[in-house]
């Protein structure tokens, strides 16, 4: 387990961008698969964009694909997550998620996971 502490949330208008930051506490955090997933009141997180323990593989959800890139900083245990173009559709919490495994696209894949941070985008 590490603790993991999102920032960079807020409100912008539609084609907007913003960074969301995740910092971690530990510095095995560079041997964790991380990944950002999101949730809007009354459903399940979603997956957004994970990127593997070695940062050699990034794989994106499709509503996001192109829009939006995931990318990490070993030197400061953080991983970030580069969203442009944002939409509507794209208001939620989102969260930050870490685990030693292999991760993937399910959120029972990770272990770790931040307090959240809240996107608000208008139209």
């Amino acid at each position: 387990q590490v603790q993991l502490v999102e920032s960079g949330g807020g409100l912008v208008q539609a084609g907007g961008s913003l960074r969301l930051s995740c910092a971690a506490s530990a510095r095995t955090f560079n041997n964790y698969a991380k990944a950002w997933f999101r949730q809007v009141p009354g459903k399940g997180r979603e997956f957004v964009a994970g990127i593997d323990w070695a940062g050699s593989r990034t794989y994106y959800a499709n509503s996001v694909k192109g829009r939006f890139t995931i990318s990490r900083d070993n030197a400061k245990n953080t991983v970030y997550l580069q969203m442009n173009s944002l939409k509507p559709d794209d208001t939620a919490v989102y969260y930050c998620a870490a685990d030693q495994s292999y991760g993937g696209r399910q959120p029972s894949s990770f272990g770790s996971w931040g307090q959240g941070t809240q996107v608000f985008v208008s139209s």
